[in-house]
């Protein structure tokens, strides 16, 4: 059975850590991805990085489906933006930087590569939201995340309020 796992928030320095590739498709990595699927369900998002709850492999899980019932997993994901794409600005939420939503411009079109949860190798060129969450997420895997692309006193602000909030420091 699935469990809920601690997501981290910013600033937490672990949310910085690079993500190292996957090598091994067993049993544990399929239940790392059924608690992560939980987990994200639970905090009622679309997307979650292993990296966002210290697990520092190459691990998206996200479900974009109006009802919550179509989870995707993205092992080892990466992205090439296409040459002819546009910026696309979203408004994006993050499960790491609770209460916070920023507009952030991201290309429209880009081509997708992964590995499923049986190490099989996929590619698509997805569109529109997916897209966007899909840039998001491998951000997280990278140690980037969304406050990277907003003014430093607008960061500066959302660590404060989130240090307060939580009483870490």
């Amino acid at each position: 059975m699935a469990k809920k796992m601690q997501i981290l928030i910013f600033p937490d320095s672990r949310l910085r850590k690079v993500a190292t590739e996957v090598t091994k498709f067993d049993k544990s990595l399929q239940n790392l991805a059924e608690d992560m699927l939980e987990t994200m369900y639970d905090a009622n998002g679309i997307g979650l990085a292993a990296t966002q709850v210290d697990k520092h492999i190459r691990l998206i899980v996200m479900d974009l489906s109006e009802e919550r019932n179509d989870p995707r997993v993205f092992i080892n994901p990466s992205y090439k933006i296409l040459p002819d794409h546009n910026l696309f600005e979203f408004e994006e939420g993050c499960l790491s930087i609770p209460g916070f939503n920023e507009t952030i411009s991201r290309p429209d079109k880009i081509d997708l590569k992964w590995q499923d949860i049986n190490g099989i190798s996929h590619s698509e060129s997805p569109e529109g939201l997916l897209t966007v969450c899909i840039q998001h997420e491998i951000d997280h895997l990278d140690g980037k995340l969304m406050v990277d692309y907003i003014s430093t006193l607008k960061r500066d602000r959302i660590k404060n309020k989130l240090l307060k909030d939580f009483n870490r420091k």
